[in-house]
């Protein structure tokens, strides 16, 4: 049965249960037949021998209904269906018996079986001598005489149209099972043919088209449109994970040869150095002092290059374990960081104010990890001083918006494109794709770190920007009653 198809195995099971119907009903009609004509017969029998009982006491003395009236009892035999009437004497032997014409002696039922009858009227089965033909018999006592009549007819007419009907159900049985067995197979098919279409979608995505869909093939609220809209579902889902998939592994080359190139070059520079000290080229002490020196600020890259993915791993594995909370306000961050701008280009105009640049900072208040979110805000000042020209303007707003605390770092600057803006939080992404090493170890994680940091707090780093209008780097926070 494995190895046949779905529609021929329901076929197969639907001809089994109609077969076993139509056996079943079969039988029961016949049954119920057999019974209602048996029944009418027994109901003859009965009638005929209380008649013939009552007729004996009612008779003058030495006379017998059987034989008295032999020219009209016979006839009254056909009449009413009774063709052998017996008279058993009181040890069991016939006295007399009368038969129709019709009936020939050889097809009697034997006289042991006719005594075996019960005189209470009960009707019996019997067969014929020569065993070939079933009786119907009715015994009778005759009161007072210890007599016994014997009502008997053969069951050849029931027995024939039982057969018949059997004959007839199971020609017109097995004519209908074919009618419907074809019926049913074109049925199938076409009732299966949205499993059909299932299976070639399916067979198109195995072979690697992912954009295939499962069509409109049934109405929503039916099985088969249930099952194609969760395929269908499903089928999106998968396509979106073999995406994620592949930009991830995109991401994740792009990520190695990045971290190779921000390790290779320092580990370069230290090597070279390390070189040129051994093979005696730098005689003087000042050139010594130069070469341990590109040595440290080598070192001191790789180390906080080193740092900077050890903090993105530990926060991509457990956020909250690197963060030490306890509340604080993010005005402090906000004064701290116009401090640290200035210093580091005393030319540019610097303005603290609230959300959006309306009126003066507000409070801020949140539950978090002051040195983290120093760190935070420190990478999106240092982003200002790298990528905007000395003496651009940058407001810095801080206070509370829509429900979150802010602090954001807006300067007026070149800005950036869309796809640039997309990207910038990426690790290791430089919109100008320079090789410089101004900024220090953090090349290219800066904004990563930031965000992850944001986040692992409950919060985000949003960016705001285009070509030509600046960039508005945006810190949002749980308020501390929320972030409690």
């Amino acid at each position: 049965m494995s190895r046949l198809s779905l529609r021929a195995r329901l076929l197969l099971l639907t001809t089994g249960l109609l077969l076993a119907g139509l056996t079943l009903v079969s039988a029961v009609v016949s049954d119920r037949l057999e019974r209602y004509q048996l029944g009418q017969l027994d109901s003859q029998l009965r009638s005929f021998t209380a008649l013939i009982s009552r007729a004996s006491t009612a008779l003058p003395s030495g006379a017998d209904p059987v034989t008295a009236y032999p020219e009209r009892l016979q006839p009254a035999l056909d009449m009413f269906g009774v063709p052998y009437l017996v008279h058993l004497d009181a040890d069991g032997t016939i006295a007399r018996d009368i038969q129709s014409s019709r009936l020939d002696k050889a097809n009697l039922p034997p006289l042991g079986d006719l005594r075996a009858i019960p005189a209470e009227g009960t009707p019996v089965t019997l067969r014929a001598a020569d065993g070939r033909e079933r009786w119907r018999a009715v015994a009778r006592a005759v009161p007072g005489a210890g007599e016994t009549v014997i009502a008997a007819t053969p069951l050849t007419e029931l027995d024939a149209t039982i057969a018949r009907l059997r004959t007839t159900s199971l020609v017109s049985g097995a004519v209908l099972l074919v009618l419907l067995s074809g019926v049913g197979w074109f049925a199938l098919g076409r009732g299966l043919r949205p499993l059909r279409r299932i299976e070639h979608t399916a067979a198109a995505i195995a072979g690697g088209d992912l954009t295939r869909r499962v069509p409109d093939i049934a109405a929503p609220s039916t099985e088969i449109g249930h099952l194609a809209a969760s395929l269908n579902t499903m089928l999106g889902q998968l396509e979106r994970a073999f995406a994620d998939r592949a930009a991830s592994e995109a991401r994740m080359r792009t990520f190695v040869s990045d971290v190779s190139h921000e390790l290779r070059t320092p580990l370069f520079g230290i090597k070279g150095s390390a070189e040129l000290y051994r093979m005696g080229a730098l005689p003087e002490r000042a050139d010594v002092d130069e070469t341990m020196h590109r040595i440290d600020r080598e070192a001191t890259r790789l180390a906080g290059l080193a740092e900077g993915l050890l903090l993105l791993a530990q926060l991509d594995e457990a956020p909250e374990e690197q963060l030490d909370r306890a509340p604080m306000d993010l005005r402090t961050l906000a004064n701290d960081a116009r401090h640290d701008l200035r210093a580091l280009d005393p030319s540019r105009p610097i303005e603290l104010t609230g959300p959006g640049g309306d009126g003066p900072p507000g409070p801020a208040q949140v539950h978090a990890d002051e040195t983290r979110l120093r760190q935070v805000v420190t990478n999106l000042v240092g982003n200002v001083a790298t990528h905007t020209p000395p003496g651009t303007p940058v407001r810095i707003g801080v206070g509370t918006e829509d429900g979150a605390a802010l602090l954001e770092v807006a300067d007026e600057g070149p800005g950036m494109a869309a796809e640039q803006a997309g990207r910038v939080f990426d690790r290791f992404y430089r919109t100008d794709r320079s090789r410089s090493r101004s900024d220090g170890g953090n090349r290219g994680l800066g904004l990563a770190i930031a965000r992850s940091l944001a986040r692992a707090h409950g919060g985000d780093v949003e960016l705001e920007t285009a070509l030509g209008e600046g960039a508005r780097f945006r810190l949002t926070l749980p308020l501390l009653d929320q972030a409690a």
